[in-house]
């Protein structure tokens, strides 16, 4: 388990983002922001320039929507805070590359028990609601399951935000 680990849970909406940049915005050291969306449309693109405006200066964008070990190993060092948003598109992704999540999910939780710096992971929660109605849904949802439990398992402290409240469900409040 790493206490430099934060695993960050929400619906759409619900605040994670905003809490999990207070984290990383609160620690001293250089801050990261590794973005996984990637810009399909005009509404993601204006999506992403407000997040961008939000977060203000001081901060280094990485945009890396499907290799998030590699990304995470080069800057995830001692000394420097690293946020990562979001686990969920990243699976996204992943999937409409047709990798294997498994294999790729694995491939990040070695990488998350190895990296040194602080590191908050932001994803949505998307085991709330009623089970999809179709097959690709259900997988995503399966794999975003999976991959919460273990990255729970590894973090020091896990956060579910509601209504923009975080609730640390494991760890210490920071």
């Amino acid at each position: 388990m790493s206490t430099d680990l934060t695993l960050v849970l929400g619906g759409a909406r619900s605040g994670k983002s905003r809490h999990a940049e207070s984290l990383i915005a609160a620690a001293p050291g250089p801050r990261v922001y590794i973005a996984t969306a990637q810009i399909w449309d005009e509404e993601m693109a204006d999506r992403v320039a407000r997040h961008q405006q939000d977060r203000g200066p001081g901060w280094t964008t990485v945009e890396e929507p499907l290799d998030l070990p590699g990304t995470l190993r080069r800057h995830a060092v001692p000394g420097t805070n690293v946020l990562v948003d979001c686990l969920t598109l990243w699976l996204s992704n992943l999937m409409m590359a047709d990798a294997d999540i498994p294999a790729r999910s694995a491939q990040l939780l070695e990488t998350l028990a190895a990296v040194e710096g602080r590191v908050v992971l932001v994803s949505n929660e998307v085991g709330l609601g009623i089970v999809p109605d179709n097959a690709l849904a259900r997988r995503f949802r399966d794999h975003a399951g999976r991959l919460h439990q273990d990255v729970a398992a590894l973090a020091g402290r896990v956060v579910f935000v509601a209504a923009g409240l975080p609730m640390v469900l494991k760890g210490e409040r920071p």
